[in-house]
């Protein structure tokens, strides 16, 4: 089995169903008694967050590529960063090291196709919903990919940073989410992503009137996957 190195901590609540998620699928595959072989760097959010909101994306870039080194050194075989956002410097990550870097949209955009969904709704940070780093990844193998419009952006990122990343799980966020999923599904979306790590924490599938893309549960199928495949 090889040794997944996990970039954690943006935020730990959605790290933990990383860990949950990847020893429970190594579990079913291997037997019972069988669990990962995981390295884990969590860095402290608040310096990461507090440079996503000034766009001092350097400097955040700078934090993560010190984690993807540390994995490295300690014996990881790849690298899987527990975050969208972040995905934003993946390229910068993905050449500190010399190891696999795991992207979270080829694992989303391969789960979609093979369902056959060519059009999908994105729920996200701000920055994953504006920018076009997690987009055009996912346009490019074959996606169309829709938002939400500019105020249901903006209560979304706000219930991710303020509720969600802090361990809220509020029913009244969870009815904003399915609003702004019914107005995406209108708008002709076949599926949503959620394309923030700590969504599925408020998001099941009964709550949504459409199928749920999590890139959470997906990332960590891709890392697993990526460990047995030796």
């Amino acid at each position: 089995m090889r040794t997944i190195g996990l970039i954690g901590g943006m935020s730990w609540e959605s790290s933990a169903e990383y860990y949950r998620l990847i020893n429970q699928r190594v579990r079913d595959h291997l037997g019972p008694l069988r669990s990962a072989q995981v390295l884990m760097y969590s860095v402290d959010f608040g310096p990461v967050e507090q440079a996503q909101h000034a766009g001092r994306w350097d400097d955040a870039a700078l934090i993560l590529e010190d984690a993807a080194r540390r994995l490295q050194a300690g014996g990881a075989d790849c690298v899987v960063l527990c975050t969208n956002t972040m995905h934003l410097v993946a390229p910068r990550i993905e050449a500190a090291v010399s190891i696999p870097f795991l992207h979270i949209a080829d694992a989303t955009a391969a789960a979609a196709l093979e369902a056959g969904t060519l059009t999908v709704g994105l729920l996200g940070t701000a920055f994953t919903m504006e920018q076009d780093f997690l987009k055009s990844r996912l346009a490019a193998q074959g996606l169309t990919v829709l938002v939400p419009d500019a105020d249901e952006r903006q209560e979304v990122h706000r219930i991710i940073y303020e509720e969600l990343c802090v361990g809220i799980i509020s029913d009244a966020s969870r009815q904003v989410y399915q609003r702004v999923i019914q107005a995406l599904a209108a708008q002709g979306a076949q599926a949503i992503i959620l394309g923030c790590t700590e969504i599925c924490l408020l998001i099941q599938p009964e709550h949504s009137a459409l199928p749920l893309l999590d890139t959470t549960a997906l990332h960590a199928q891709a890392a697993v996957g990526f460990a047995l495949e030796a």
